[in-house]
């Protein structure tokens, strides 16, 4: 299946002013047609992307949170539609058409989910969402004689509003009650220009029932009393060249509110008490569009301030006589403290579509998505030397370059372009971009000097340039064509070296991989036409007719000289042979017009096209067959490329604003199988006419430059095998971690660190380079001049009265002393500066103090403090609390190599150099598992792998991978490593399982024969094979297993001896009479379990071989009773490995699924209901809390039947593939077995309508061989 591996999210759009919304722990922005809502998880102390929603077909204006349920949030279009989503469900909860686009949406507070809804001319709608029909009419709305910009709600007085007008007045109206209308008009409004100052925002005072804060464009902001009708403040800008451009109150600081500036980015800090802002902070270069302050705060919970040895800093146990030796009480902990600004979250989003959440307690960013495209992306391209950049081309009038392995944007251009249509990278190793445009001609951008360099304008001005191609082999022309009917070649430097005529518009324009002179066009009439430069006519060698709507995009095979495709409005895509002057194939599909389009660089039939009606297909060409369906983008499709060295990871992009990477690996999976399987070369690539035999992709062979060259350099290097596989899981896989983790693969085989790849010290590395590249990063930056901000200044009186008693102090030499008035003050560095003179024990105490003041502000300059005490365990807490398990890990490395050190003081007992030496160890360990976990649970099991290679744990980074579905690399790694032979043999057992869903039986022998003793699972694959009796009798002898005729004599040999049932079990499934298999298993476990003592290590082998009987077999009517019997025993036994094993998500489901086919066939056997019924009765028990001192003990029989699982050689916990962390637009499924919305990829079952999560069926086809639909059916899902 097809798999998105990243996301690029859109920006927030800039045009609209509610597009913004917090409530409690979540914040919501809209982009042009999504919505993306963040959910601050407190486990890992962040916040994440929890749902993309989108099916506004028209520019979202405004969005809002229902105050009654944080699930729901409304949202409006300028093609009047408004929906109520639920944002768990991802689903619609109520839809409301208008007949006028809306633009402002509100919640009233009355508690009766009732929405106000409003064009700006008016009247105010009232919908009561939960009745759904029931939508009225405000009245008093309807004859403002100035349009609304915005209203809000009153949070108390439930039926008052307030609406802010574009003439820059305030109307306020109480429902069925008094209005007033056009109240505070901007004194200095004469010297507008009409509707030039509008009411851009306003916000009630949350702790009174009359005030209200408004802003005018121009005006700045205004404190009123509504009840009154008089401005209470005119707040006042440092320069009259500042402009407010949004507002928001901080909730949880009384009579404080925030602005954002239009220009330069500064957030502002006001009180109402002055006229002047508080603190003006430069947070971003570029203006505010809107802020909204969060109501949740993110706070430390009582386990970590219990490690962090956080208590009430100015309790005192000892006597309130104050003597030369007595600790201060300070009142400032730090020097900071009495100047912070109040703890708040500020969500911000700028002009250029940026996105962050700003801590303005610490006056920093706690995330920031620092560009995104704003509106439809039209294009994406790789560059062709640097393969991991991407750049991308959007209406927004900017070409922006992404960098794939952490997808955060590394340039973007000046802007102002209009709309940009296309782009080209310039090929080789130049750093150039050409871009074509809506109004301004073809563009050529610098990306080194960030500036366009030079304009093409050879195409009639002003005319719409559509497609712009640079010469892949001759750096020095470039293609454009346009709405003015012509294709133009052209040298960069403008000189026309053709310019060919065509009868309307001409759409798209391509080269040719194989002439320099060769060229295409799709024009508007419907043709493809194919050109030679050096004819010495303009007129096409070829016209391709047979679109039935405006031809597009063009694309040339780059591995079969002379075919080419093209895409069309009427939603066909024709692929033609030049060479035969015909169309070879018509790929019909997509229900709109065709816009993307990219060839594979690798499997020459493989095609690749996006449209508008928001799918993306991938094609076989040979037979015209749809392979895949991508549903996920939420708009149009427009652009698709390929990656020039990873052929199989794909980019899109789309009017949702949305960048995403998607791998295709999976469609052509036998090819790596039979790699990993050590097949020759010669059965893996081809060339020429070889590669287009007929049968599946899947038969296909690699036909590209990248693969021939890839096995050309990894077979000339010393270790052939090692370097193939890692080459070519690089090649198969997508970018993020895969290097990272091969380059720890190289250092745990020897490798020299300056051998390693240039990204190594960027993301996790080895734990023996760790100090080492961090002290050589900390030497680069000793080099740059920082600069710091001051502490601010302290309460006069207080601090002159310290200060003089202090001086007294020191003068009667009462250093202790003076060192506590100067705590007392909050000047603790001068404290610690003097301390050593009375003793380096008291030092070492007032250091402590320090430290624990600082964390307990959670200030970073606790670091050096505590760095300096020693305190390595609460240092890691401290960091590992705040989410920053990278900086942990390396404090924890610090200590463990003797770097950092407790201070030896007098009287301090001091560990053995051992004992330290050891408990840094484990420290250091316990921090990077923890890291390693944290990047499992984000969907990236490969950065999770990393964390225990740089700790030298092979066994749990393949645990890691294959948790995760990282098949092929886990069997890569562990094969060049070969120190986790339990956990590669696993590996080797699940990709055979592939195998067999492919049909590759013979495949999944090969790989089985790597195995350390594959004797058993070899049997069981030939038991399961479904293949004919000679196409079986041939996998047995190459499992070398007897005949199927053979293996009847074989287990009736066997019957008569008890010791020998479970070959004599296996022999009969391998016969033709598997059924007798069937009947000597199931009474075997029945007997086992008769046992009061019985644990699953003695039956589960049983079931695990009693489920590869064939299904036609087990189907069969006269073997009902049986089958049901083996899925009952399989889903209860199930259940208990999946305690073990802690698959938890699907515990309950097995239990139940036990249950309902114990009732539903009626079973007479010694799993009984009421087993089942108790032992999920006890599991519930306990994961809900609902522990007594019986259900504890009936809770250790139950884990005591479960075994100890030697059959699983893997670490515990659920298995999560890797990306389903990434939302969904659209496809929503519901799972089955949890009834919860499915995010990831979905595992359909066989009846072809319900569907599971695909980690979820990983889960259960560990434990239990057959379906959870309960009819007899394998589940492989591997």
């Amino acid at each position: 299946m097809v798999k998105q591996v990243e996301l690029v999210p859109a920006g927030c759009q800039p045009w609209n002013h509610d597009v913004v919304a917090v409530h409690g722990d979540k914040f919501a922005y809209s982009a042009t047609l999504a919505i993306y809502i963040y959910k601050f998880d407190p486990k890992y102390n962040e916040y994440y992307l929890l749902s993309i929603m989108s099916e506004h077909k028209k520019t979202i204006t405004s969005i809002c949170w229902c105050p009654e349920n944080s699930n729901y949030l409304a949202s409006s279009s300028v093609d009047g539609t408004v929906i109520v989503w639920d944002i768990i469900k991802q689903a619609t909860v109520a839809r409301h058409t208008s007949k006028e686009a809306v633009f402002s949406l509100g919640w009233s507070h009355d508690g009766r989910h009732c929405l106000g809804v409003m064009n700006k001319k008016g009247p105010l709608w009232l919908w009561y969402t939960e009745d759904g029909k029931n939508v009225s009419m405000v009245k008093e709305t309807q004859n403002y004689s100035s349009p609304v910009t915005l209203f809000r709600w009153h949070h108390e007085k439930h039926a008052c509003l307030a609406f802010g007008h574009e003439n820059g007045t305030l109307s306020v109206l109480e429902i069925g009650s008094k209005s007033l209308k056009h109240l505070f008009k901007p004194e200095d409004s004469g010297e507008y220009e009409e509707n030039s100052n509008p009411i851009i925002t306003l916000e009630w005072d949350p702790l009174s029932n009359d005030y209200l804060l408004i802003c005018n464009k121009l005006e700045g902001v205004r404190l009123v009393d509504i009840s009154s009708q008089r401005l209470i403040m005119q707040f006042q800008l440092p320069s009259a060249a500042s402009q407010v451009q949004t507002l928001a109150w901080i909730k949880n600081a009384p009579g404080m509110f925030v602005t954002g500036d239009f220009k330069g980015g500064i957030l502002r800090v006001w009180s109402v008490s002055n006229v002047t802002p508080i603190e003006n902070i430069k947070i971003k270069a570029i203006g505010f569009h809107r802020l909204e302050v969060l109501k949740h705060v993110k706070k430390r919970n009582v386990k970590d301030a219990e490690v962090l040895g956080i208590t009430d800093l100015n309790q005192n146990s000892h006597s309130n006589h104050v003597s030369s030796t007595s600790e201060a009480k300070s009142s400032a902990i730090t020097t900071l403290s009495n100047f912070a600004l109040p703890p708040a979250e500020i969500v911000c989003t700028f002009k250029d579509g940026g996105v962050g959440l700003y801590d303005l307690g610490h006056k920093k960013w706690t995330f920031l998505r620092d560009q995104g495209h704003i509106e439809t992306i039209f294009d994406c391209k790789f560059k062709p030397d640097n393969q991991n950049h991407l750049a991308t081309a959007s209406f927004d009038g900017t070409v922006k370059i992404w960098d794939i392995t952490t997808m955060t944007c590394l340039s973007s251009s000046p802007g102002n372009e209009g709309i940009i249509y296309h782009i080209s990278w310039a090929p080789g190793d130049l750093e150039f971009i050409a871009g074509c445009t809506a109004k301004q001609g073809v563009f050529v951008w610098d990306v080194n000097k960030g500036k366009i360099i030079k304009r093409l304008s050879n195409h009639a001005p002003k005319t719409t340039v559509y497609c712009v191609a640079w010469n892949e082999i001759d750096s020095k022309l470039v293609m454009t064509c346009g709405a003015d009917n012509y294709c133009i070649v052209q040298q960069v430097d403008g000189w026309v070296m053709q310019k060919y005529k065509h009868p309307g518009a001409v759409y798209g324009c391509a080269w040719s991989p194989f002439s320099k002179d060769m060229l295409a066009t799709g024009c508007e009439d419907k043709c493809l036409r194919v050109f030679y430069m050096t004819s010495s006519s303009t007129q096409p060698i070829r016209v391709f007719t047979g679109h039935e709507g405006k031809v597009f995009h063009v694309r040339w095979n780059p591995l079969k000289e002379g075919i080419l495709c093209s895409g069309s409005d009427d939603g066909n895509i024709r692929v033609w042979d030049y060479t035969r002057d015909q169309c070879v194939c018509i790929l019909s599909g997509h229900k709109a017009p065709v816009r993307g389009l990219t060839w594979n660089t690798e499997v020459y039939s493989l095609l690749v096209s996006g449209s508008w009606d928001s799918t993306i297909r991938i094609w076989d060409t040979r037979d015209g067959a749809c392979l895949h369906c991508i549903l996920d983008h939420g708009a149009d499709v427009y652009g698709l490329t390929s990656h020039p060295s990873r052929p199989f990871l794909l980019a899109s992009c789309s009017r949702d604003s949305t960048v995403r990477l998607w791998t295709i690996t999976s469609l052509i999976q036998p090819i790596e199988l039979h790699l990993l399987a050590g097949k020759p070369w010669s059965e893996l690539s081809s060339s020429g006419d070889s590669c287009l035999l007929s049968g599946d992709l899947s038969s296909q062979m690699l036909a590209g430059r990248v693969s021939k060259d890839l096995y050309t350099s990894m077979s000339q290097r010393e270790n052939v095998k090692a370097s193939l596989l890692e080459g070519f899981s690089k090649f198969f896989s997508h970018p993020c971690g895969v290097d990272n983790l091969w380059d720890l693969v190289s250092v745990l085989m020897g490798q020299n660190s300056m051998m390693l790849s240039p990204s190594y010290i960027k993301g996790i590395v080895h734990r023996q380079h760790l100090t080492q590249l961090k002290s050589s990063e900390a030497q680069q930056l000793e080099m740059i001049k920082m600069s710091k901000f001051g502490a601010g200044i302290n309460a006069p009186s207080k601090e002159e009265r310290l200060n003089e008693a202090a001086n007294i102090q020191i003068k009667l030499g009462n250093v202790q002393r003076y060192c506590e008035i100067m705590v007392e003050l909050g000047k603790w560095e001068r404290a610690l500066a003097v301390a050593p003179s009375v003793s380096m024990e008291y030092w070492h105490k007032l250091n402590q103090r320090y430290c624990k003041a600082l964390i307990a502000e959670d200030c970073e300059e606790s670091l050096p403090f505590n760095v300096a005490a020693g305190n390595v365990k609460q240092l890691a807490s401290y960091f590992t609390s705040r989410g920053q398990l990278a900086d942990a890990v390396l404090i924890a490395q610090s200590a463990h190599e003797g770097s950092i050190k407790t201070p030896e003081v007098k009287e301090a007992v001091v560990s053995s150099c051992g004992d330290t030496d050891l408990a840094m160890e484990k420290l250091m360990v316990e921090l990077m598992e923890e890291l390693a976990e944290s990047y499992f649970n984000k969907g990236s099991p490969v950065m999770a792998a990393c964390c225990h290679l740089a700790i030298d744990d092979q066994k749990k980074a393949l645990s890691k991978l294959i948790r995760g579905h990282e098949l092929e690399l886990a069997m890569s790694v562990g094969q060049v490593l070969g120190g986790a032979t339990s956990q590669t043999d696993i590996v080797l057992e699940l990709l055979s399982r592939r195998c067999e869903a492919l049909g590759k039986w013979d495949l999944g022998l090969d790989l089985l024969k790597l195995q350390k003793s594959p004797a058993n699972q070899q049997a069981m694959l030939c038991a399961r094979c479904s293949s004919s009796l000679a196409e079986i009798n041939l996998l047995h002898q190459k499992a070398g297993l007897p005949l199927v005729e053979m293996c009847d004599a074989k287990a009736n040999s066997m019957k008569s001896s008890p010791n020998d049932i479970q070959e004599c079990v296996k022999y009969y499934l391998l016969s033709s009479s598997p059924e007798e298999g069937l009947l000597l298993g199931l009474q075997y476990v029945h007997d086992v379990m008769k046992s009061s003592n019985w644990r699953t290590d003695e039956v589960f082998p049983m079931i695990q071989l009693l489920g590869c009987i064939k299904t036609e077999k087990l189907q069969q009517i006269k073997y009902t009773e049986q089958m049901q019997e083996l899925l009952a025993l399989s889903a209860y036994i199930g259940a208990l490995i999946a305690i073990k094993r802690e698959y938890y998500p699907i515990v309950e489901s097995l239990f139940q699924h036990a249950r309902s086919l114990i009732r539903k066939g009626h079973l007479k056997m010694t799993l009984t209901e009421k087993h089942v019924d108790d032992s999920l009765e006890v599991y519930s028990a306990v994961i809900e809390g609902r522990v007594t001192e019986a259900t504890e003990l009936a809770y250790k029989k139950l884990l005591k039947c479960c075994g100890s699982d030697p059959f699983n050689a893997i670490e515990p916990g659920p298995d999560y593939v890797a990306s389903s962390h990434l939302p969904s637009h659209s496809d929503i499924h519901v799972s089955y077995l949890s009834g919860e919305r499915i995010k990831g990829q979905p595992f359909f079952l066989e009846d072809g309508n319900s569907v599971i999560s695909l980690s979820e069926a990983l889960m259960w086809a560990k434990v239990n061989p057959f379906s959870p639909l309960g009819s007899g059916v394998r589940i492989n899902p591997f």
